[in-house]
Protein backbone atom coordinates (compact mmCIF):
# COMPACT_ATOMS: atom_id res chain seq x y z
CA UNK A 1 0.00 0.00 0.00
CA UNK A 2 2.62 2.57 0.43
CA UNK A 3 4.30 2.06 -2.74
CA UNK A 4 1.05 2.37 -3.99
CA UNK A 5 0.68 5.73 -2.28
CA UNK A 6 4.14 6.95 -3.32
CA UNK A 7 2.78 6.79 -7.00
CA UNK A 8 -0.57 7.80 -6.39
CA UNK A 9 1.14 11.38 -4.95
CA UNK A 10 2.94 11.90 -7.99
CA UNK A 11 -0.39 11.26 -9.57
CA UNK A 12 -1.96 13.84 -7.68
CA UNK A 13 1.15 16.41 -8.53
CA UNK A 14 1.79 15.81 -12.32
CA UNK A 15 -1.60 15.24 -13.79
CA UNK A 16 -3.76 16.55 -11.40
CA UNK A 17 -2.23 19.45 -10.33
CA UNK A 18 -2.85 19.80 -7.00
CA UNK A 19 -1.68 22.06 -4.32
CA UNK A 20 0.99 20.92 -1.92
CA UNK A 21 -1.40 21.60 1.08
CA UNK A 22 -3.59 18.98 -0.65
CA UNK A 23 -1.38 16.19 -1.26
CA UNK A 24 0.23 16.63 1.73
CA UNK A 25 -3.56 16.03 3.29
CA UNK A 26 -3.99 12.76 1.26
CA UNK A 27 -1.13 11.57 2.33
CA UNK A 28 -1.98 12.37 5.78
CA UNK A 29 -5.27 10.74 5.37
CA UNK A 30 -3.82 7.53 3.74
CA UNK A 31 -1.11 6.84 6.15
CA UNK A 32 -3.25 7.06 8.86
CA UNK A 33 -5.73 4.74 7.30
CA UNK A 34 -2.37 2.40 6.87
CA UNK A 35 -1.35 2.95 10.32
CA UNK A 36 -4.70 1.65 11.05
CA UNK A 37 -4.72 -0.93 9.07
CA UNK A 38 -0.99 -2.82 10.65
CA UNK A 39 -2.38 -2.23 14.06
CA UNK A 40 -5.24 -4.15 13.75
CA UNK A 41 -4.46 -7.02 11.56
CA UNK A 42 -0.04 -6.79 13.04
CA UNK A 43 1.14 -7.01 9.17
CA UNK A 44 2.10 -4.46 6.68
CA UNK A 45 -0.96 -2.84 4.77
CA UNK A 46 -1.48 -4.18 1.39
CA UNK A 47 -3.89 -2.37 -1.24
CA UNK A 48 -6.29 -5.51 -1.11
CA UNK A 49 -7.44 -3.76 2.84
CA UNK A 50 -9.17 -1.34 0.46
CA UNK A 51 -12.14 -2.87 1.18
CA UNK A 52 -15.09 -1.99 2.97
CA UNK A 53 -14.57 -3.67 6.24
CA UNK A 54 -11.29 -2.58 6.75
CA UNK A 55 -12.35 1.30 5.86
CA UNK A 56 -15.43 1.09 7.88
CA UNK A 57 -13.37 -0.20 11.09
CA UNK A 58 -11.09 2.81 10.62
CA UNK A 59 -13.81 5.10 10.14
CA UNK A 60 -15.45 3.89 13.55
CA UNK A 61 -12.33 4.57 15.10
CA UNK A 62 -12.76 8.18 14.28
CA UNK A 63 -15.91 8.53 15.27
CA UNK A 64 -16.39 10.55 17.92
CA UNK A 65 -13.31 12.34 17.87
CA UNK A 66 -13.41 14.34 14.38
CA UNK A 67 -16.13 15.98 13.00
CA UNK A 68 -18.18 14.47 10.58
CA UNK A 69 -16.90 16.76 7.60
CA UNK A 70 -13.40 15.91 8.87
CA UNK A 71 -14.73 12.16 8.59
CA UNK A 72 -16.03 12.65 4.96
CA UNK A 73 -12.88 14.71 3.97
CA UNK A 74 -10.36 11.16 4.82
CA UNK A 75 -12.89 9.36 3.58
CA UNK A 76 -12.97 11.09 0.30
CA UNK A 77 -8.55 10.88 0.22
CA UNK A 78 -9.13 6.72 0.32
CA UNK A 79 -11.77 6.48 -2.12
CA UNK A 80 -9.70 8.64 -4.46
CA UNK A 81 -7.12 6.10 -3.39
CA UNK A 82 -8.73 3.23 -4.22
CA UNK A 83 -10.03 4.72 -7.93
CA UNK A 84 -6.23 5.19 -8.59
CA UNK A 85 -5.88 1.87 -8.08
CA UNK A 86 -8.63 -0.17 -9.13
CA UNK A 87 -7.05 1.94 -12.81
CA UNK A 88 -3.89 1.39 -12.41
CA UNK A 89 -4.75 -2.82 -12.36
CA UNK A 90 -4.20 -2.93 -8.40
CA UNK A 91 -7.91 -3.63 -7.19
CA UNK A 92 -10.43 -5.33 -9.25
CA UNK A 93 -12.58 -2.65 -8.02
CA UNK A 94 -12.74 0.82 -5.75
CA UNK A 95 -14.81 -0.75 -3.29
CA UNK A 96 -14.33 2.37 -0.98
CA UNK A 97 -17.10 4.22 -3.51
CA UNK A 98 -19.67 2.02 -1.79
CA UNK A 99 -18.95 3.52 1.78
CA UNK A 100 -21.70 6.39 2.10
CA UNK A 101 -20.24 9.71 3.68
CA UNK A 102 -21.30 10.85 6.91
CA UNK A 103 -23.94 13.66 7.06
CA UNK A 104 -23.14 16.67 7.94
CA UNK A 105 -24.39 19.73 9.55
CA UNK A 106 -25.69 22.92 8.60
CA UNK A 107 -23.59 25.41 10.03
CA UNK A 108 -23.27 28.40 8.34
CA UNK A 109 -20.07 31.05 8.39
CA UNK A 110 -20.50 34.02 10.08
CA UNK A 111 -21.38 37.11 8.20
CA UNK A 112 -20.61 40.59 9.87
CA UNK A 113 -22.98 43.37 9.63
CA UNK A 114 -21.99 46.10 7.01
CA UNK A 115 -21.40 48.55 9.79
CA UNK A 116 -18.65 46.13 11.24
CA UNK A 117 -16.78 45.34 8.17
CA UNK A 118 -17.01 49.29 7.22
CA UNK A 119 -15.08 49.72 10.57
CA UNK A 120 -12.86 46.74 10.08
CA UNK A 121 -11.32 48.73 6.83
CA UNK A 122 -11.77 52.40 7.23
CA UNK A 123 -10.69 52.03 11.47
CA UNK A 124 -7.51 53.24 12.29
CA UNK A 125 -4.60 51.32 10.63
CA UNK A 126 -1.04 51.19 11.70
CA UNK A 127 1.10 53.40 9.72
CA UNK A 128 3.62 53.20 6.70
CA UNK A 129 3.74 51.02 3.66
CA UNK A 130 1.79 47.74 5.84
CA UNK A 131 -0.92 49.94 6.89
CA UNK A 132 -1.44 50.47 3.27
CA UNK A 133 -1.30 46.99 2.34
CA UNK A 134 -3.57 45.86 5.13
CA UNK A 135 -6.27 48.14 4.03
CA UNK A 136 -5.52 47.40 0.18
CA UNK A 137 -6.27 43.41 1.07
CA UNK A 138 -9.56 43.81 3.30
CA UNK A 139 -10.85 46.17 0.75
CA UNK A 140 -10.13 43.16 -1.90
CA UNK A 141 -11.37 40.16 0.06
CA UNK A 142 -14.49 42.10 0.79
CA UNK A 143 -15.14 43.90 -1.90
CA UNK A 144 -14.44 41.15 -4.64
CA UNK A 145 -15.20 38.56 -2.12
CA UNK A 146 -12.05 36.54 -2.55
CA UNK A 147 -10.66 33.24 -1.48
CA UNK A 148 -7.29 34.24 0.79
CA UNK A 149 -5.65 31.98 -1.72
CA UNK A 150 -6.56 33.56 -4.46
CA UNK A 151 -5.81 37.13 -3.05
CA UNK A 152 -2.38 36.40 -1.83
CA UNK A 153 -1.85 35.06 -4.94
CA UNK A 154 -2.54 38.05 -6.96
CA UNK A 155 0.23 39.32 -9.39
CA UNK A 156 0.55 42.93 -10.59
CA UNK A 157 -0.81 41.91 -14.10
CA UNK A 158 -4.14 40.60 -12.86
CA UNK A 159 -4.96 44.24 -12.06
CA UNK A 160 -6.98 46.67 -13.64
CA UNK A 161 -8.16 49.16 -11.32
CA UNK A 162 -8.80 51.39 -14.34
CA UNK A 163 -11.21 49.05 -15.55
CA UNK A 164 -12.41 48.54 -11.97
CA UNK A 165 -11.47 44.46 -12.42
CA UNK A 166 -9.46 42.20 -11.61
CA UNK A 167 -8.44 38.60 -13.07
CA UNK A 168 -8.81 36.03 -10.23
CA UNK A 169 -6.74 33.07 -11.38
CA UNK A 170 -7.00 29.85 -9.28
CA UNK A 171 -3.38 27.99 -9.98
CA UNK A 172 -3.81 25.01 -8.06
CA UNK A 173 -6.51 22.94 -6.40
CA UNK A 174 -9.21 24.11 -7.96
CA UNK A 175 -8.53 23.25 -11.83
CA UNK A 176 -6.76 26.06 -12.70
CA UNK A 177 -10.06 28.26 -13.52
CA UNK A 178 -9.73 31.94 -13.55
CA UNK A 179 -12.38 34.21 -13.45
CA UNK A 180 -13.03 38.53 -13.71
CA UNK A 181 -14.43 39.94 -10.82
CA UNK A 182 -15.53 43.86 -10.28
CA UNK A 183 -13.32 45.94 -8.41
CA UNK A 184 -14.70 48.94 -6.26
CA UNK A 185 -13.98 52.50 -6.18
CA UNK A 186 -12.84 52.18 -3.04
CA UNK A 187 -10.74 48.67 -3.02
CA UNK A 188 -8.90 50.66 -6.23
CA UNK A 189 -8.00 53.80 -4.68
CA UNK A 190 -6.56 51.49 -1.85
CA UNK A 191 -4.35 48.97 -4.12
CA UNK A 192 -3.12 52.23 -5.65
CA UNK A 193 -2.23 53.60 -2.62
CA UNK A 194 -0.41 50.81 -1.74
CA UNK A 195 1.20 50.20 -4.62
CA UNK A 196 2.84 53.11 -4.54
CA UNK A 197 4.64 52.24 -1.26
CA UNK A 198 4.81 48.95 -1.94
CA UNK A 199 8.69 49.69 -2.56
CA UNK A 200 9.27 50.26 1.04
CA UNK A 201 9.05 46.68 1.53
CA UNK A 202 10.66 45.00 -1.93
CA UNK A 203 14.10 43.18 -0.85
CA UNK A 204 16.25 41.91 -3.80
CA UNK A 205 14.54 38.54 -3.64
CA UNK A 206 10.87 40.05 -3.36
CA UNK A 207 8.66 38.56 -6.41
CA UNK A 208 8.50 41.36 -8.56
CA UNK A 209 4.93 40.43 -10.03
CA UNK A 210 3.49 39.84 -6.29
CA UNK A 211 0.95 42.03 -5.59
CA UNK A 212 0.86 41.76 -1.58
CA UNK A 213 4.08 41.59 0.14
CA UNK A 214 4.99 40.56 3.66
CA UNK A 215 7.36 42.44 6.45
CA UNK A 216 10.33 40.67 5.08
CA UNK A 217 9.41 41.48 1.12
CA UNK A 218 8.40 38.19 0.16
CA UNK A 219 4.99 37.14 -1.26
CA UNK A 220 2.56 37.68 1.77
CA UNK A 221 1.16 34.42 2.98
CA UNK A 222 -2.42 33.24 3.96
CA UNK A 223 -1.35 32.84 7.54
CA UNK A 224 -0.44 36.61 8.15
CA UNK A 225 -3.56 37.73 5.91
CA UNK A 226 -5.68 35.19 8.30
CA UNK A 227 -3.99 36.81 11.69
CA UNK A 228 -4.73 40.52 9.96
CA UNK A 229 -8.64 39.73 10.05
CA UNK A 230 -8.38 38.11 13.56
CA UNK A 231 -6.22 41.73 14.74
CA UNK A 232 -8.97 43.83 12.92
CA UNK A 233 -12.37 42.26 13.96
CA UNK A 234 -10.50 42.68 17.81
CA UNK A 235 -8.87 45.98 17.70
CA UNK A 236 -12.71 47.40 16.18
CA UNK A 237 -14.89 45.72 18.41
CA UNK A 238 -16.69 43.63 15.88
CA UNK A 239 -19.72 41.24 16.80
CA UNK A 240 -17.59 38.67 15.48
CA UNK A 241 -14.15 37.32 14.74
CA UNK A 242 -13.78 36.54 11.70
CA UNK A 243 -11.28 35.28 9.21
CA UNK A 244 -11.16 36.17 5.20
CA UNK A 245 -13.54 33.36 4.80
CA UNK A 246 -16.09 35.54 7.02
CA UNK A 247 -15.07 38.28 4.55
CA UNK A 248 -16.03 36.40 1.74
CA UNK A 249 -18.83 35.56 3.61
CA UNK A 250 -20.11 38.67 4.04
CA UNK A 251 -19.64 39.88 0.86
CA UNK A 252 -22.12 37.26 -0.44
CA UNK A 253 -24.23 37.61 1.99
CA UNK A 254 -24.34 41.69 2.10
CA UNK A 255 -24.74 41.38 -1.83
CA UNK A 256 -27.77 38.95 -1.38
CA UNK A 257 -29.89 41.31 0.73
CA UNK A 258 -29.30 44.05 -1.75
CA UNK A 259 -31.40 42.16 -4.19
CA UNK A 260 -28.46 40.81 -6.28
CA UNK A 261 -29.21 37.55 -7.69
CA UNK A 262 -27.28 34.36 -7.20
CA UNK A 263 -26.35 33.49 -10.41
CA UNK A 264 -24.44 36.76 -10.21
CA UNK A 265 -23.06 35.65 -6.84
CA UNK A 266 -21.78 32.68 -7.88
CA UNK A 267 -20.16 33.89 -10.83
CA UNK A 268 -18.35 36.53 -9.07
CA UNK A 269 -17.58 34.05 -6.55
CA UNK A 270 -16.46 31.33 -8.38
CA UNK A 271 -19.05 28.59 -7.21
CA UNK A 272 -19.08 25.28 -10.02
CA UNK A 273 -22.60 24.72 -8.24
CA UNK A 274 -25.28 26.71 -7.51
CA UNK A 275 -26.23 24.84 -3.93
CA UNK A 276 -22.64 25.98 -3.29
CA UNK A 277 -24.08 29.97 -3.40
CA UNK A 278 -26.88 28.82 -2.00
CA UNK A 279 -25.04 27.45 1.32
CA UNK A 280 -22.94 30.84 1.94
CA UNK A 281 -25.82 32.98 1.08
CA UNK A 282 -28.66 32.43 3.67
CA UNK A 283 -30.78 35.35 5.34
CA UNK A 284 -32.52 35.31 8.79
CA UNK A 285 -35.99 34.94 8.67
CA UNK A 286 -36.53 38.19 10.09
CA UNK A 287 -35.03 40.06 6.90
CA UNK A 288 -36.68 37.57 4.45
CA UNK A 289 -39.99 38.40 5.54
CA UNK A 290 -39.07 42.11 5.59
CA UNK A 291 -38.41 41.69 1.94
CA UNK A 292 -40.81 39.59 1.10
CA UNK A 293 -43.32 42.43 2.33
CA UNK A 294 -41.36 45.15 0.37
CA UNK A 295 -40.89 42.67 -3.06
CA UNK A 296 -44.44 40.91 -2.94
CA UNK A 297 -47.54 42.87 -5.14
CA UNK A 298 -50.21 41.21 -2.39
CA UNK A 299 -48.16 40.93 0.89
CA UNK A 300 -49.83 44.64 2.04
CA UNK A 301 -53.21 44.06 0.93
CA UNK A 302 -56.00 43.94 3.44
CA UNK A 303 -57.59 40.68 3.67
CA UNK A 304 -61.39 40.02 3.24
CA UNK A 305 -61.64 40.60 7.71
CA UNK A 306 -59.76 43.21 7.40
CA UNK A 307 -61.04 47.29 8.49
CA UNK A 308 -61.46 49.15 5.50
Amino acid sequence: MREALAEFLIHLETERRLSSNTRVAYQRDIEAFADSVEARRGRAPAVRDLGVREVRAHLAELHGRLAPSTIGRKLSALRSFGEFCRREGLLEENAVALIRRPKLGHKLPVALPVEDVGQLIDGRQRPGALGLRDRALLEVLYGAGLRVSEAVGLDRADLREDQGRLTVRVRSGKGGKERVVPLGSKAATALGEWLEARDALVTPKSPAEAVFLGARGGRLSARVARELCYRRCEATGARAVVGPHGLRHSFATHLLQSGCDLRTIQAMLGHASLSTTQRYTHLDMGRLFELYEQAHPRANLPGPGDAK
